[in-house]
């Protein structure tokens, strides 16, 4: 399942949200190690783990989380008028969790090891009422999602997307995070809503 043969360290920032390939994630930082973090990552050009947290909180002390997480990479940021840092954070690889530990200064840190990304595989006919329904629904959110770069023949981009803005809780679209075909996270998707009806 992973294309590496032996893992490697990186911080990781434990959300109350899931993160898909791809996806955007605008977080506000505020937290010391996280603040540092950032500036590690603008500065060496790396990026850091997103994780869902399975028990604890976002913020103050210690999480549980889940083992997969997706790797996210700063692409924006900015002081924020109430002074705090704002950044936007875009997904990258997918990972699995081999063995965690905690900084001295609290920040998780996690081995790793690189999940397989799926093979391009095209959208079903079956879910071809999607693509127009997900574009409406971006647009109207506006950013960081109406500027998304659009693939709507794509499956994994329309479920990666679709399970970012549905209103699910979030163990189902962790399921769906760790589901490696994309086809099949659009067929997990589709009882839990209905887009395009009346």
């Amino acid at each position: 399942m992973s294309d590496a043969s032996r893992a490697v360290e990186i911080p990781l920032f434990p959300l109350g949200t899931v993160l898909f390939p791809g996806g955007p994630l605008p977080l506000r930082i505020f937290e010391t190690r996280y603040v540092d973090l950032v500036r590690h990552c603008l500065r060496d050009d790396t990026g850091f783990g997103v994780v869902l947290i399975r028990e604890g909180v976002e913020a103050g002390g210690p999480a549980a989380t889940f083992d997969v997480g997706t790797y996210a990479r700063i692409v924006d940021f900015s002081r924020q008028p109430d002074g705090l840092l704002g950044i936007l954070a875009q997904g990258g690889r997918r990972f699995r969790i081999v063995e965690r530990r905690r900084a001295r200064d609290g920040l998780n840190l996690a081995d790793v090891e690189w999940l397989d990304d799926p093979p391009p595989c095209s959208l079903p006919t079956e879910f071809a009422d999607l693509p127009p329904a997900l574009d409406a629904a971006l647009t109207q959110l506006g950013e960081p999602f109406a500027s998304l770069e659009r693939h709507p023949d794509d499956a994994a981009w329309v479920a990666g997307r679709l399970v970012e803005i549905l209103p699910l809780p979030a163990v189902h679209k962790q399921h769906c995070l760790e589901l490696d075909d994309p086809v099949e996270r659009l067929r997990y998707l589709r009882p839990l809503f209905e887009i395009g009806q009346d």
